[in-house]
């Protein structure tokens, strides 16, 4: 997603500044882990389809595919869309796997994209760097200042979680009320409309897509793209879920969890196959928190759409803590701050759901990552499919039991969130960068490809 939204802000910002129809050749250039997993993680796909003036979030994922191979066989791209230009991508699409940085650069996170438009002399006639983030989001090594508007004034800022506990108990909030009041805040200047209703129907939105991409993983049966020959599963194991429920055989006390496994792992199928998912906080994280919810929504009793509210404003919270103080990019700080973070916020968010206290809340966060610190980014082939998509359905379970800890506790924990997130961050640094999304190392390297 990060590739993709830097080749298309890339390429749409080139008319703007007048330079658009003078465009005869574009260049893109990956480094570090997003050249030695790119192919695996389909960037080389991302960066064509942004180039093309695709987003992630409105690309229709039928015409993937399709856009994808005709670019490839006429050898030309459309260049944000209007303008249609050469394209040779063994020429312009370069790999520098051997070059973690790109040469220059300011900042130094491994997911680095290096853009260069030329014009028919070869003359360079824009070139900006990009470096995705994690989670869809992409930063600039600009030298100027970007020029976007400074961040909106929110009445409850936070930038950790002792912050975000006290300013709650100050105001007698709860941890959602809190947070929706500060989307509220994000939102009231862009609309005429009461906030709180487009707040509430952005939620909506990204529940309805998390059950859309659960329904089609569910759905879909076959063999994963990318030479694994991995098999979807969530298909078979759903049906054979429902085949003992049929048999009369549904009293065995942990079959809700056997359904959080199929949820989870339907949404990263999804991914694996180049579907619609949101990132919860990533990609290759993102079943673990539909899986939760959607536990939350089919095997508690008393759960309703104010419940769902409290998951997903109290998880983005607790996402928001880890991203600002630390990283939720596998290639900074490895799957820890992916499935891990997505165990955290999944945790936070159901405790906030079940009618948690806020400190239950942040307690069951703190539970989420203590058990996932460590944990290594070393997908089999630079894809996302061994072991993240059984990785998922982990997370999704020790998120539950997490929640389930918290709630059962009232008294004060010996670690608090806080020094849990600084530690993951630290023990990231700490990695080796063969265990940090690059498959030089783990599972990556002993485990034969076949």
């Amino acid at each position: 997603m990060g590739p993709m939204r830097a080749a298309c802000r890339f390429a749409r910002e080139l008319d703007p500044r007048g330079l658009l129809q003078r465009v005869a050749r574009v260049q893109a250039e990956l480094f570090g882990s997003l050249a030695l997993t790119g192919l695996g993680h389909a960037t080389d796909r991302a960066v064509l389809l942004g180039l093309a003036g695709n987003e992630p979030a409105t690309i229709d994922p039928t015409a993937i595919d399709s856009t994808v191979a005709a670019i490839r066989a006429e050898k030309n791209i459309k260049l944000a869309g209007t303008r249609l230009i050469p394209f040779e991508e063994a020429r312009d699409l370069l790999f520098h796997r051997d070059q973690m940085h790109p040469p220059g650069a300011r900042m130094q996170h491994p997911n680095g994209l290096r853009l260069m438009a030329f014009d028919a002399a070869g003359k360079t006639l824009d070139e900006r760097t990009f470096f995705s983030i994690g989670g869809g989001f992409i930063a600039e090594d600009a030298t100027e200042p970007s020029g976007e508007k400074p961040p909106a004034v929110v009445p409850y800022p936070f930038h950790n979680a002792a912050e975000l506990l006290a300013t709650a108990q100050v105001h007698e909030l709860s941890i959602s009320e809190l947070m929706l009041a500060n989307e509220c805040a994000l939102v009231a200047h862009n609309t005429e409309r009461a906030p709180v209703e487009l707040v509430r129907e952005g939620i909506d939105h990204i529940w309805r897509t998390m059950q859309d991409c659960v329904q089609r993983g569910m759905a879909t049966e076959g063999i994963l793209p990318g030479g694994l020959n991995v098999r979807r599963r969530a298909h078979r194991l759903a049906e054979r879920l429902r085949d003992k429920n049929a048999d009369g055989l549904c009293g065995d006390p942990l079959a809700p969890l056997d359904w959080v496994t199929v949820y989870a792992m339907a949404v990263n199928e999804e991914n694996a196959a180049g579907g619609r998912v949101v990132t919860a906080p990533t990609n290759g994280a993102a079943g673990v928190v539909p899986a939760v919810a959607h536990y939350y929504k089919q095997f508690v009793t008393d759960a309703n759409h104010e419940g769902l509210l409290r998951f997903f404003l109290s998880s983005a919270a607790i996402g928001i803590l880890y991203k600002e103080n630390a990283s939720i990019s596998g290639a900074e700080v490895g799957c820890q701050g992916e499935v891990g973070v997505a165990c955290s916020m999944a945790a936070g968010g159901l405790t906030a759901a079940l009618g948690g206290t806020n400190g239950q809340v942040e307690h069951a966060a703190e539970i989420g990552m203590e058990h996932n610190l460590g944990m290594t980014c070393d997908p089999i082939g630079g894809l996302v499919q061994i072991p993240c998509i059984e990785r998922n359905a982990m997370g999704a379970a020790k998120a539950i039991q997490a929640s389930r800890i918290a709630l059962n506790e009232s008294g004060a924990h010996k670690v608090s969130l806080d020094q849990v997130i600084r530690t993951m961050y630290e023990t990231g640094l700490d990695m080796q960068s063969r265990y940090k999304e690059t498959s030089l190392g783990g599972l990556a390297l002993n485990v034969i490809e076949c």
